[in-house]
């Protein structure tokens, strides 16, 4: 029951036929492209995943390798961590002992400052009471003696000089 009708319309409709058959050539000619296209694409996708998975293994292979580096490098890690600690804690030790010492000389020092200081102001006290007592026990009379000994020793002077 498959018939053909063909009706004829003029140039018109031979016109539009023509350019839907060209039409459907450029969209097989599009189709072909396309389908063209995408095949590139998963070709190209499947180069890339196989790209990335020898990426992949390299990137385990690494992975591997440095664990081994890591577990060695705590074994030996811990020994070295152990030494450092030792060795800082010694040397803390030392730092300690040797600040204290330091207190202690600073401390001596200090004693000795303020001993010397306190002997010095007593030693001035002393000069200080001394000269009171020499000024009070000398009196009115001792001076004018004094100083009439020191003018006759100043006019003898002059004379001299002169």
């Amino acid at each position: 029951m498959n018939r053909k009708i063909r009706v004829w319309f003029g140039r018109g409709l031979w016109k539009l036929l023509n350019e839907w058959k060209d039409n459907l050539l450029s969209l097989s000619d599009l189709l072909d492209n396309r389908k063209q296209r995408i095949l590139n694409t998963i070709r190209n996708s499947e180069e890339l995943r196989e790209g990335a998975f020898e990426q992949l293994e390299k990137a385990r292979a690494r992975l591997r390798k440095v664990e081994k580096e890591a577990d060695q490098f705590r074994v030996t890690g811990y020994s070295e961590i152990e030494r450092e600690k030792l060795n800082l804690i010694n040397s803390t030790y030392n730092t300690l002992e040797q600040l204290e010492n330091y207190k202690n000389e600073t401390i001596q020092f200090e004693q000795q400052r303020t001993i010397n200081q306190v002997r010095q102001r007593i030693f001035q006290q002393a000069l200080r009471r001394a000269l009171g007592i020499l000024n009070s026990c000398l009196n009115n009379e001792l001076h004018l003696r004094t100083i009439s000994a020191n003018i006759d020793m100043l006019g003898s002077m002059k004379e001299i000089t002169d």
